[in-house]
């Protein structure tokens, strides 16, 4: 029985999925399939062929192999390995070239023969790549094959390097990059003018004959191409997909990424389930979502026609579902983010008292809050709370080069205009005129431009909240040392960050706090902002009263937005409020027209808030509540 119910389970699945509830959990299991295989040909005195990958996904593998090498004494000396791919043209000394990473990340810490590695050669010439293809089939053939072809996956559903359109029977090849994918990569190389057009990379017919093919992802931001690999047609333009013609490929997830499959998204088309209140609020609004219904429109045929029978039978009659998801929805609403003074607030998100709260605005980047939250921002001091905002991080590395270059000459034109002394600050421009001059791609800055850089943003944040209202000494620069690397690598979160948050936290002692819960920021330092105010918190909670009283709301910035049954609090903002969240964020002019790191969305980040505003009340609408000119989402953090 247990059987069936699974295969119903996973019916819209075409190809096996195993779900971890971590990467960490995840990697450990490949890597001791592969150190089984390892151990395995050892004993029959065979070589293992592996097929690696490089990229985020696999380093926690490659670490576990190194542990398993170093404190159980796995050996590599029988390992062939073959990697998927290299960047064309590459020198295998570059920060970015694949030969780098993996050696960074497993061929240095383990005793694997050097003439035993093979990584595409991304010095080559141009002619010299077809014959340097056929000879890595060949060396493949001639060692039966790989026996294990470990994988990532791109946001085009490309493996390895292969590309929407694809060819399945594919061999190992030059190929052009997507557009996408450069993209992706542009933060490793320093802008996407700087990461190569090019690639070699193995083909997926190679990687079809692979004996095990085990393919890899992690985090919600995979959670859309996975669903397309495991449930999708069959298609040139995901080729992760040809993987459903495989009789030996397994994906291994951890939840996030698996977090869109059918099983996981909507259940109630698979399976029976425990019809608690937040499935039940997700189930009625996408039923409503997918009838293109208001709420309190829904019938019981549309419950029982999609899946939802069983909500109907146990939770019915199906309007009185209706209304009170309908209004659950309603109580999210509120034009008083701080709490409404003197008010029941027993139906409502934030609590009326006290009256005027202390208040913490987190932003982890300088222009985080008036992009994520600038009309809360705003409404909040409007409504006479004391607001303080905390930029944690400096932000200076998403600052163009001639932006420095200007601000210093402006400075430069300034003392002569004031008949200050010139000299030091013009050795200090000729310096950074010509390191810029000859910087490499993603070189770190000199500590001068790293500083100019820095007091860009600062400038630009101190405009931004003035606008909202703030005072000067209600506006605080953390300065995170997990930053201030220089790099687009950050250092490791230690002790000194948590503890600078906590001394802040002291000094304001806030009833609310409101941080950045937008995790799908590429650049992965909203994340790291979050978890060191969430560890301050926890210790904070202790010992301090306050903080056990202290609420918290996350936010989401330019890159994602909350899924409508996800919402706890929404702030609806007139055509007025809207237009003045977008003038403080024009106040971050370095940020403006064109960023050094706009991700894969070609607006303008004030673009994406008011779009993105203008959705969430767009949606509320559909639902059949009242039609508003945007809304700012919120979810509150349950410590």
């Amino acid at each position: 029985m247990a059987r069936l119910n699974l295969l119903e389970e996973t019916r819209f699945e075409k190809l096996p999925v195993s779900v971890f509830d971590n990467p960490a959990a995840a990697s450990i299991n490949v890597a001791q399939r592969i150190a089984n295989l390892i151990r395995d040909k050892q004993e029959k005195k065979q070589k293992a062929v592996l097929g690696l990958a490089t990229g985020v996904t696999p380093v926690a593998v490659y670490a576990e192999l190194v542990r398993l090498h170093k404190e159980e004494n796995l050996s590599f000396s029988n390992v062939i390995t073959f990697n998927l791919d290299e960047y064309y043209p590459m020198q295998p000394n570059a920060a970015q070239s694949y030969v780098t990473f993996m050696n960074e990340n497993l061929f240095d810490h383990i005793d694997i023969p050097k003439e035993n590695i093979n990584i595409p050669d991304g010095t080559l010439e141009l002619e010299a790549i077809p014959a340097f293809c056929l000879d890595y089939e060949r060396k493949i053939g001639e060692l039966g094959g790989l026996d294990i072809q470990i994988l990532g996956i791109g946001r085009t559903g490309h493996i390895g390097f292969n590309e929407p359109g694809s060819a399945p029977n594919s061999g190992t090849r030059l190929v052009t990059l997507d557009d996408l994918t450069r993209r992706d990569a542009a933060r490793d190389f320093g802008g996407k003018s700087f990461v190569p057009s090019k690639a070699i990379t193995m083909g997926i017919g190679t990687i079809f004959k692979a004996r095990e093919i085990i393919l890899m992802a992690w985090n919600q931001k995979k959670a859309s191409i996975i669903k397309k690999a495991v449930e999708g047609e069959i298609s040139s333009e995901v080729p992760a997909t040809y993987l459903q013609l495989s009789d030996h490929v397994e994906f291994i997830l951890d939840k996030d990424a698996a977090t869109l499959l059918t099983r996981f998204d909507t259940p109630w088309l698979v399976k029976d389930c425990v019809w608690e209140d937040k499935l039940i609020r997700k189930a009625v609004i996408w039923l409503a979502n997918t009838l293109k219904k208001p709420i309190l429109k829904l019938t019981e045929d549309d419950f029982n026609n999609h899946g939802m029978a069983q909500l109907a039978i146990e939770r019915g009659p199906v309007y009185n579902i209706n209304i009170h998801i309908f209004n659950k929805l309603q109580h999210t609403i509120t034009g008083w983010p701080g709490g409404k003074p003197n008010a029941d607030d027993s139906q409502r998100p934030e609590r009326a008292a006290p009256a005027k709260k202390r208040v913490v605005i987190f932003s982890p980047h300088p222009d985080d809050d008036v992009i994520s939250m600038g009309g809360t921002f705003i409404r909040l001091v409007d409504q006479q709370h004391d607001v303080h905002v905390a930029y944690q991080t400096s932000g200076n590395t998403a600052v163009w080069d001639d932006d420095a270059l200007r601000f210093v000459e402006f400075s430069i034109d300034f003392a002569e205009k004031m008949g200050l002394d010139q000299k030091e600050l013009k050795g200090i421009y000729d310096n950074m005129r010509t390191f810029i001059a000859d910087k490499k791609p993603n070189q770190v800055d000199t500590p001068e431009i790293q500083s100019v850089k820095g007091l860009i943003r600062k400038g630009e944040a101190i405009a931004g909240a003035r606008y909202c209202g703030l005072e000067d000494d209600r506006i605080h620069f953390m300065a995170l040392p997990f930053y201030e690397s220089g790099k687009n690598k950050k250092n490791p979160v230690t002790n000194l960050d948590v503890e600078l948050t906590i001394e802040l936290l002291q000094k304001v002692k806030p009833e609310q706090i409101f941080a950045a819960g937008d995790f799908e920021d590429p650049h992965g330092t909203h994340l790291v902002c979050f978890n060191i105010i969430i560890e301050a918190m926890n210790r904070l909670r202790k010992t301090e009263a306050w903080a056990k009283d202290c609420w918290l709301w996350m936010y989401r910035g330019a890159w994602q937005e909350f899924d409508t049954h996800e919402i706890e609090m929404a702030v609806p903002l007139s055509p007025q409020e809207l237009l003045k969240k977008k003038y403080a964020i024009f106040k971050h002019q370095s940020q403006k027209d064109r960023a050094v790191f706009p991700g894969d969305d070609s607006r303008e980040f004030w673009e994406r808030a008011e779009d993105r505003n203008r959705d969430t009340a767009r949606a509320y609408d559909d639902l059949g509540l009242a039609e508003y000119e945007a809304m700012e989402a919120f979810v509150r953090w349950k410590f």
